[in-house]
């Protein structure tokens, strides 16, 4: 008679987010039960979410700043090969620039606290653990991120830099500082100019055409101006001095030459210098000139003034191609947030179509899940908050979205907005997700009641989805704890007690997924595996865990997220784009 083979259990797996213990050990701000997460948990779903310096809901910008810094010394003791392997991953996948260069330099601070075998920066024998160099460079993509390393450095922790930091910003500095590059970050007003940068780390040029570009930058920083350009050298550079030479009187007349388009490509012009070069008002003429060498956030960020200055059709039709073609929206890598945001500062509905197939084509890894799911969307006040201060858009707002996108795919979805008190939302398989984020809105304020919420909507679906900063008030009849654990009542921790759990009515089998969109300490539930799995970022990669957990294969963020990306592409269009 056989003895294990008697029933089929469901195999344990796990995701990236762990607690260390399926009961309550903390509260959440609010004051509901919460759970622990182990370090490198705690630090992804900080990190993939944080602005740094920037206050929320919860915590206040130097609290979470030093959370952030001190998880990151302790991760780096434990397992610097992760945080190796996550730089470049935050900066890269996820588009996160204050994060990772704050983690790569507190990475290496780390490093000069518990010394490394990594004379010069370089890797000492095979097997050797990651350097300082290389993880510093992994986390520069942009022509001005060398400056804000040193810059960050010097706040920090003083102004003696390591040697592996210097080389680490040395190798950034070569693959980043093009002319492109120079005539859009080095501006004057900067604190830390790329000749700063120059003078503290001594790069070694790649060629002639850089020597001579690090020339430039040095003479200019220490008011040694060069009359002539090497054009043969430097030819953007000269042609943008051509350009700013010719009288203010005469500049808005070579918007009507044939080949100004083509003139403003070779200078490297961005819509930023034109604006000031004209100085005047950015008409149709102007915008015209300039976008068809716009990078993809610049549109993007623009629509409503293309609008406003009465840009031709044939123009708008070319915006609208680059919009919608796939490969421009993958190369982009826009989050999908940034959809919304271009939607909603639209005054015109012309840009309503191609934004929603961008936006599609953003949330392509959204899956469609097979049978009934409950989706959960946090409207309460502390969503409320802006996901950075320098922009409008709230963490509700990112949950709704995906959220939506959830019920625009999959054929049997309740999707339920709940805050002190829950109400379902129409999202229609198929129907548009950038005007089903509108039905949220008048919804928004109140408490974290997410257990209640899940107590009144929750009728055997087959999956919960759970969409929210996870500061749970606390839960009346909640179903806390993973299905082995029993399902209890928490009434309160206090130092040194148990919690009172009483049994609930109801328990919960269903798997819930947890998408956290602020990385606050606790969290509203247990995670990483008995079905109970929690994920963050603001992009859409992290849901195609969901029906990689329900093949019964683990999940971790390298899988779900994939390599890095190709590093050039990243390059040419950080150049290309509007700052941000």
């Amino acid at each position: 008679m056989p003895k294990f083979a008697k029933t089929k259990k469901a195999p344990n797996v796990t995701s990236p987010i762990a607690t260390p213990s399926g009961m309550p050990d903390a509260l959440t701000y609010e004051g509901g039960a919460g759970f622990s997460r182990d370090p490198k948990s705690e630090l992804f779903l900080l990190a993939v979410v944080n602005m740094v310096g920037e206050q929320t809901f919860y915590e206040g910008a130097r609290e979470r700043d030093r959370r952030f810094a001190a998880l990151v010394h302790q991760v780096t003791r434990d397992d610097p090969a992760w945080i190796a392997r996550f730089v470049p991953f935050l900066r890269d996948t996820m588009q996160l620039r204050s994060a990772s260069v704050v983690m790569a330099a507190e990475f290496a601070r780390a490093r000069t606290e518990k010394p490394e075998s990594e004379a010069a920066g370089s890797r000492v024998g095979p097997g050797a653990g990651p350097t300082t160099r290389s993880v510093v460079s992994a986390a520069l993509s942009r022509a001005d991120e060398p400056a804000e390393m040193l810059a960050y450095w010097h706040q920090a922790h003083g102004r003696r830099i390591p040697q592996p930091v210097k080389r680490g910003v040395a190798d950034a500095v070569r693959r980043l500082y093009t002319e492109r590059a120079a005539l859009k970050y080095d501006g004057a007003s900067n604190a830390y100019r790329m000749a700063d940068v120059l003078d503290l780390v001594h790069p070694d040029p790649t060629d002639a055409r850089q020597s001579a570009l690090f020339r430039l930058l040095l003479d200019r920083r220490h008011d040694r101006e060069r009359i002539d350009v090497d054009a043969e050298l430097l030819p953007i550079v000269a042609a943008r001095a051509e350009l700013e030479a010719m009288p203010l009187d005469d500049r808005r007349a070579l918007l009507d030459a044939s080949d100004v388009g083509d003139r403003f490509n070779t200078a490297g012009v961005t819509w930023e210098w034109l604006s000031g070069w004209l100085n005047g008002p950015m008409d149709a003429k102007a915008w015209e000139a300039v976008i068809p060498s716009m990078g993809y956030m610049a549109l993007l960020r623009n629509l409503r003034n293309f609008d406003d200055a009465g840009i031709g059709g044939a123009t708008r039709d070319g915006i609208v191609a680059k919009l919608t073609d796939p490969a421009e929206v993958a190369r982009s890598r826009q989050l999908p947030l940034r959809f919304y945001a271009a939607y909603a500062n639209t005054k015109t509905l012309h840009w309503a179509p191609p934004l929603e197939r961008a936006l599609e084509l953003s949330l392509a890894n959204v899956p469609a899940l097979p049978g009934r799911t409950l989706v959960l969307v946090d409207v309460s006040g502390s969503m409320a908050s802006p996901m950075s201060n320098r922009s409008r858009a709230q963490r509700w707002e990112l949950a709704a979205l995906f959220g939506s996108a959830l019920a625009a795919r999959s054929a049997k979805t309740d999707v339920v907005a709940f805050q002190s008190y829950s109400r379902r939302v129409d999202v229609a398989k198929g129907g548009s997700v950038l005007r089903a984020i509108e039905q949220f809105k008048p919804l928004v304020g109140g408490g974290t009641e997410t257990f209640a919420a899940l107590e009144e909507h929750y009728k055997a679906h087959d999956r919960v989805v759970i969409l929210t900063d996870e500061q749970a008030f606390p839960q009346r009849a909640s179903p806390i704890g993973s299905p082995a654990a029993p399902k209890r009542r928490f009434f309160g921790l206090l130092a040194g007690e148990q919690p009172i759990l009483p049994t609930p009515a109801e328990e919960i089998d269903a798997p819930i997924y947890t998408f956290n969109l602020a990385g606050y300490r606790v969290g509203h539930l247990p995670s990483g595996e008995e079905r109970r799995h929690t994920f963050g970022g603001l992009t859409d990669r992290a849901f195609s865990a969901i029906p990689l957990l329900e093949r019964s294969r683990d999940a971790d963020w390298s899988t779900l997220f994939g390599s890095k990306p190709d590093v050039q592409a990243v390059e040419d269009n950080a150049e290309s784009d509007a700052a941000g």
